[in-house]
């Protein structure tokens, strides 16, 4: 493999697991030095790294705090001299309607979808200027464009977090600090196994669900990966504010109509 980061530093949020874990282990073996962040310990990342031969230290994280966000970042400084990629990839999806939404739940939510990604971009984007430049990837949703009525805290997280990567790419553009949205489709992970079992959707209904999705496949986090990948490297040097659907066509069609 072309190692298109060698000499970069990363900093991916959620990566202890999943779409996280797939993009942190995808830009080490591009050359880049990794920070995994994660609220739960995700050693199992760091060893798969560095197994490989590659670097990485994990740093546990609670985004909804900004001293720790903060830290997070110091600790890229510290390990491997800088930050050059900042991944906000850390979120939560549970389910709920607009009646269903407590005080609570909405304060978590965005708290971690959307106050989260704040803090690190906040810490970050003074040493990446530093550096002469860098590259953020925001980890949008589908529903972060239009949304579904069982989806509402989600979905506004999500649009914030969209409008937060086209004011940061207009604002950072002299500085060459790039800010995209990825958009990463249906990933088939254990928790979203877990949610639709809560509602009541077994193996046969999401095998359906797969066979009407436009490529007949759900995602899986190494189809998030390659795009990331592509995104942190000088190959998308002119690429900023952008929305980028790696979801297979799913953001095309109507997803209002049905839930989730």
């Amino acid at each position: 493999m072309q190692k298109r980061l060698t000499g970069k530093v990363a900093l991916v949020t959620g990566a202890r697991s999943g779409i996280g874990q797939g993009i942190a282990v995808r830009l080490a073996a591009e050359g880049a030095c990794v920070v995994v962040a994660d609220l739960a310990s995700a050693e199992d990342t760091v060893s798969d790294i560095r197994c490989r031969g590659e670097s990485a230290v994990f740093q546990q994280t609670d985004v909804r705090n900004e001293s720790e966000c903060r830290r997070a970042v110091e600790t890229a400084v510290k390990q491997f001299g800088g930050i050059d990629v900042l991944v906000n990839n850390a979120g939560i999806y549970p389910r709920s309607t607009l009646e269903q939404t407590s005080e609570e739940f909405w304060d978590q939510m965005l708290g971690i979808n959307l106050k989260g990604p704040f803090f690190f971009c906040k810490h970050a984007v003074p040493l990446m200027r530093q550096r002469g430049g860098g590259c953020i990837v925001n980890i949008g949703s589908v529903h972060g464009l239009g949304g579904a009525g069982n989806l509402f805290a989600y979905s506004v997280s999500k649009g914030g977090l969209l409008a937060m990567t086209k004011n940061l790419a207009v604002a950072l553009a002299r500085d060459r600090i790039r800010v995209n949205y990825l958009i990463p489709g249906w990933v088939l992970s254990q928790t979203e196994i877990d949610i639709q079992g809560q509602e009541g959707r077994d193996s046969e209904w999401l095998e359906q669900k797969r066979e009407r999705l436009p490529m007949s496949r759900f995602q899986t986090p190494e189809d998030a990966a390659n795009i990331v990948a592509f995104l942190a490297s000088a190959e998308a040097v002119m690429v900023t504010g952008c929305v980028l659907n790696a979801d297979a066509g799913y953001s095309v069609r109507c997803i209002g109509t049905e839930n989730a």
